[in-house]
């Protein structure tokens, strides 16, 4: 039987001390609703698991709706096939970053390359980077992410759903997608 490995990235989940899920429950969540080999990384809900198919609307939406009746806990889920994850990975323009910490990735349920995103002035930004690409958007903050100068309705006003990550982070989920 062919399986699909995936990355589910949940949304705004134990940012401080709000919105708490344990990573057991959700290892536990994630195995209770069929899916195999189900890993999570850190406490900030990053799974890796595998279905028999690519995570459609329904099934993210089965996803949502049973973790806020388990835990009391909504978050938006973006789920990414592995070949889409390595894909947004590979293709970082800013991965020679010196702090993987600094560098964000944002990922999104629609190509950037659909939306009208409007590039900020590079000159007002800097010394960040921003670099929208075709599958997602690379942030290098060198100052930190709380210090961005990018607008904090800048994501908002995408209309779709984001959610980012650091590429410590992004780089660990691709090597748990290869175990």
């Amino acid at each position: 039987m062919t399986t699909h490995r995936q990355v589910a990235l949940l949304r705004g989940i134990n940012v401080g001390t709000a919105k708490r899920i344990a990573m057991a429950d959700l290892r536990a969540l994630f195995t209770g609703l069929g899916y195999t080999a189900v890993r999570t990384h850190l406490q900030s809900g990053n799974v890796v698991f595998d279905a028999p198919t690519v995570v459609d609307a329904a099934a993210v939406a089965l996803l949502e709706s049973e973790i806020l009746q388990r835990t009391s806990v909504q978050s938006r889920i973006l789920v990414i096939p592995s070949d889409r994850f390595r894909k947004i990975a590979d293709n970082n323009p800013l991965a020679d970053s010196p702090d993987p910490s600094r560098m964000v990735v944002t990922f999104m349920n629609e190509s950037p390359a659909k939306l009208d995103i409007p590039q900020p002035n590079d000159d007002e930004l800097a010394p960040e980077r921003l670099v929208i690409g075709a599958d997602a958007i690379y942030q290098w903050c060198p100052d930190g992410i709380l210090k961005s100068k990018l607008p904090a309705t800048f994501f908002s006003k995408l209309g779709t759903l984001t959610t980012s990550r650091n590429l410590r982070t992004v780089t660990k989920l691709v090597q748990m997608l290869e175990e």
